[in-house]
């Protein structure tokens, strides 16, 4: 019974990625050089209060603009700012895997906005990107507002089975077959798996304590019928200041409606 809830979990993750990954063109980009050196590709549109968009696992900035929260946050007068993480899209993807940890992709985030001359932003995260935002409300004061989208309190487990289990199979392991879905995918795609592999040995919890000591204003968005990343009440529990959002769609739909956008666009305001 483990085996068939783990499978149907990856698979729904699958479609996720399936639905927000999307080839990019160079039109509007540029490169941001981080900390140690790796080039970070983003792009930057409108001139309003700042808001940048952190992709999925194995995704890019590029997913976002077919989500409506990418047009209306242009349309309400924002500033928007995408981003390739380390290792995904048109970013270097170091085979150094001390390049992706000790919250190098928070880093990243954090320096691309000191290069552009920021002085306080907004964040909107979804599914992996949650949870490098959870870590930008830890480690970045600049941080005003911010949203996890289709997140729970699994990802504060050091030990999170699922994260574990991804990093041991992108690294060969077979015998894994609650995750034979999520690589059957992979490996159809033109991904780096060795960047992928260590995103997820090093994906960052952030612990309950740290979510404690939170009083920035959190926005938590969950699809009425996303059942992954653990419990959403939990996550709401453990940060102080957090509302939390209920919109229709599941993991891989929900951050597309327009329900999603507008959760989105009445906590900014």
């Amino acid at each position: 019974m483990k085996k068939v809830v783990a499978r149907m979990v990856v698979l729904t993750m699958l479609l996720f990625l399936n639905v927000i990954c999307f080839a990019q063109s160079q039109n509007d980009g540029n490169y941001f050089t981080s900390f140690d050196g790796t080039k970070i590709y983003y792009e930057v549109k409108g001139d309003g209060y700042p808001v940048i968009l952190i992709h999925g696992f194995s995704g890019t900035g590029q997913g976002w603009k077919n989500c409506a929260v990418y047009a209306d946050l242009l349309k309400a007068g924002y500033k928007v700012i995408l981003i390739d993480q380390r290792g995904n899209g048109m970013s270097d993807k170091p085979h150094n895997e001390t390049a992706y940890a000790n919250d190098a992709e928070a880093k990243d985030v954090m320096g691309l906005i000191t290069s552009l001359h920021i002085k306080q932003y907004n964040v909107v995260g979804y599914s992996r990107g949650s949870i490098i935002a959870s870590r930008l409300l830890v480690l970045d004061k600049r941080v005003h507002k911010l949203v996890m989208g289709g997140m729970g309190d699994a990802y504060t487990d050091p030990d999170w089975p699922r994260r574990v289990h991804a990093y041991r199979a992108l690294m060969g392991d077979t015998t894994l077959h609650d995750v034979d879905d999520m690589m059957k995918y992979i490996h159809s795609q033109h991904f780096d798996n060795l960047a992928l592999a260590y995103q997820q040995k090093y994906q960052p919890p952030t612990s309950k304590q740290e979510l404690a000591a939170v009083r920035k204003p959190v926005l938590i968005i969950r699809g009425t019928e996303d059942k992954e990343n653990g419990s959403e009440t939990g996550l709401n529990k453990l940060i102080p200041n957090s509302g939390l959002a209920y919109v229709p769609g599941n993991h891989n739909t929900a951050i597309r409606n327009a329900e999603f956008s507008d959760a989105i666009l009445r906590f900014f305001k």
